[in-house]
C-alpha cells in the first residue's frame, strides 16, 4: 500500500485524545525508567536481569508480533478463511516450548558468563577469542534489524496517514521520534514496560472488536452461515493442502532466531518463573491470534469483496471495521493498538542493533581488555540508538524497496541462521564453533535461494528447508571439527 492508498478515517477529538493519552503513557514510562537504565549497559540492554515474570511474558510475545498480526493475519483470515489459524498455531506452539525449555538454559548461561547480548552467548559458549564469530553475528543483526526498524517506521507512517490525515512522510518521522524518545530515555526497562501496556492495548482491541462485530452481524452462527454460503470450505480450518499447512506452522520456527525475543528470556529475574511466564505468554498469544482471525472472518461478512475496503487493500480491514463498529474513544484505543504493535517490535529491534554496536563491537572488540565506565557505555548506547534511528529513518524515506527486500528475509533468515545453531549450542555437547559458522551461512543462503526459485517457493515456505539444512550443516561440520575445551563446565550451567 503506497501513500496514495492510505485510508481516510474520520477521527474525532475523542479518538485523538485517547491516542494522545497513550503517547503520554509511553513517555511517562521512559522518564520513570531513565534513572535505572543509566546504571550500566546490563540495565540498559536487558534490564539488569531484574525483569518481572509478567513483564517478560507479555514483552516476549508482543515484541515478536509487530503489525503483521493486526494487518497481516486479519487480512490472511479475510482472504483465506479459517485455515489462517495454522499460522497462529505455529508460533504459539514454538514459543510455548521456548518458554518452557530453551529460555531457562539461555538465562542460566547468560548470568553465569555475564552475557548481555546473543553474540555474547555464542562468543562465550564457543570461546571466540579472535572475535570473528561475534563480528559475523553483529553484521547479520545490523543488516536485518535496521531493515526491520525501517519497515516499522514505514508502517507507522501509513498508520498516521490513515488515522490522522498526516502525510506518510510526516507520519514516518513522527513514529521515529516517538520510538527514539522513550527508548533513549529508559532503555530495556522502558521498552519492556511499554510492551506490557501495549500488549494490554492489543489484546483489548483484538477481543472487543470481533465480539462487537460478530454481535452486530447476528451472532457467531449467523456469521459462520454467511461465510459458508460465500465460499465452500471457508470456515473449515482443515481445508488446506499439506504444503500450506507446513508453511503456516513453520512460521513459528523464526522465533528462536530473533534476538529481540531471546533478550527477554535473558532479562527475567528468576529463571524458575519462566514456566509461569509460559502460561501467561501463551494465553496472550492465543487471545491475540484468535482475535485477529475472527476480525478477518467477521470482516468478510461486512466487506464481501476486497474492493469495498479502503484502497481495496485487505490490510485496511482492521481499522476500517473498527471505525464502523466502535465508539470514538474505543476506536482511539484500536488506533493505539496498531501503533503498539509497530512500536513494541521497533523499539526491541533498535535495542538489539544498539547492543551489537556498543557491547559486541566497541566494548568486546575495539576496546577489548580496557576498562570503560558503565556510565560512559550507557551514554554511547543512547547516542548509538539516536544514530540508528537516523539511519533507519533515512532508509525508510529514500530506500523503501531495499528495506522491504531485506525484511522479506529477516524473519526467515534470522530464524534459519540463529534458531538451529542456538538450539544445538544449548543442547548438544558436540556443537563446535566451525559448525556454528556453517549453520549461519547455510541458513541465510538457503532462505534467499529458495525464495527466488518459483517452483520451490510456491510449494514450501523458505524458512522450513533453510532451518532443516542449517541444522544439518551445523551437525555435520561439528562432527569433524574440534569441540570447545570447557564443554562440561558449560553444561553444568545449562542444567542448573
Amino acid at each position: 500500500m503506497d501513500e496514495t492508498q492510505a485510508i481516510s478515517l474520520a477521527v474525532d477529538e475523542y479518538a485523538v485524545g485517547a491516542f494522545i493519552g497513550y503517547l503520554v503513557l509511553l513517555f511517562g514510562i521512559g522518564i520513570y525508567s531513565s534513572r535505572f537504565s543509566s546504571e550500566g549497559i546490563s540495565e540498559f540492554f536487558i534490564g539488569g536481569r531484574q525483569m518481572n515474570r509478567f513483564v517478560v511474558a507479555l514483552s516476549a510475545v508482543v515484541s515478536g508480533r509487530s503489525a503483521w498480526l493486526l494487518v497481516g493475519v486479519t487480512g490472511m483470515a479475510y482472504a483465506q478463511g479459517a485455515t489462517a489459524v495454522w499460522a497462529v498455531m505455529g508460533y504459539v506452539i514454538v514459543e510455548l516450548f521456548l518458554f518452557l525449555y530453551y529460555a531457562r538454559r539461555l538465562r542460566n548461561f547468560s548470568e553465569a558468563y555475564n552475557c548481555i547480548t546473543v553474540p555474547d552467548f555464542f562468543a562465550e559458549r564457543f570461546n571466540d577469542k579472535n572475535g570473528y564469530l561475534r563480528i559475523a553475528l553483529v553484521v547479520v543483526f545490523l543488516i536485518f534489524m535496521i531493515s526491520y526498524v525501517s519497515a516499522q517506521f514505514v508502517a507507522g507512517g501509513k498508520a498516521f496517514a490513515s488515522s490522522f490525515g498526516l502525510t506518510q512522510t510526516n507520519g514516518v518521522i513522527l513514529t521515529a521520534v516517538i520510538i527514539m524518545g522513550y527508548t533513549v530515555l529508559g532503555g530495556f526497562l522502558a521498552v519492556s514496560l511499554t510492551d506490557m501496556f501495549q500488549a494490554i492495548f492489543m489484546v483489548f482491541a483484538l477481543v472487543v472488536l470481533p465480539f462487537i462485530a460478530i454481535w452486530d452481524a447476528g451472532g457467531l452462527s449467523q456469521v459462520l452461515s454467511q461465510l459458508g454460503s460465500m465460499e465452500a470450505g471457508f470456515v473449515d480450518p482443515l481445508a488446506i493442502g499439506f504444503g500450506g499447512l507446513l508453511g503456516f506452522l513453520g512460521i513459528g520456527l523464526g522465533s528462536p532466531g530473533n534476538p529481540h525475543i531471546l533478550s527477554r528470556y535473558m532479562s527475567i529475574d528468576d529463571p524458575k518463573q519462566l514456566r509461569w511466564s509460559a502460561v501467561i505468554g501463551t494465553i496472550w498469544n492465543v487471545l491475540m491470534g484468535w482475535g485477529a482471525i475472527f476480525i478477518g472472518l467477521a470482516g468478510r461478512v461486512y466487506f464481501p469483496e476486497a474492493e469495498l475496503l479502503p484502497a481495496a487493500d485487505t490490510e485496511n480491514l482492521y481499522p476500517a471495521l473498527a471505525q464502523q463498529h466502535l465508539h470514538p474513544v474505543i476506536f482511539g484505543v484500536v488506533v493505539a493498538s496498531i501503533f503498539a504493535a509497530i512500536m513494541s517490535t521497533a523499539d526491541s529491534q533498535l535495542l538489539v542493533a544498539a547492543s551489537s554496536v556498543v557491547r559486541d563491537l566497541y566494548d568486546k572488540i575495539i576496546k577489548k581488555g580496557q576498562q570503560i565506565t558503565q556510565q560512559k557505555l550507557v551514554l554511547y548506547s543512547r547516542i548509538v540508538v539516536v544514530v540508528l534511528v537516523a539511519i533507519s529513518l533515512l532508509f525508510s524515506l529514500i530506500a523503501q524497496e531495499l528495506v522491504f527486500w531485506l525484511v522479506l528475509f529477516a524473519w526467515a533468515g534470522l530464524g534459519a541462521a540463529i534458531g538451529p545453531t542456538s538450539i544445538l549450542a544449548l543442547y548438544w555437547r558436540g556443537t563446535t564453533r566451525k559448525g556454528i559458522f556453517a549453520g549461519l551461512i547455510t541458513g541465510t543462503l538457503v532462505t534467499i535461494g529458495w525464495y527466488y526459485v518459483p517452483v520451490l517457493k510456491d510449494n514450501l515456505y523458505e524458512l522450513i528447508p533453510a532451518f532443516v539444512l542449517s541444522l544439518f550443516a551445523t551437525w555435520a561440520v561439528s562432527r569433524f571439527t574440534q569441540k570447545p575445551s570447557n564443554i562440561e563446565e558449560v553444561f553444568v550451567e545449562f542444567d542448573k
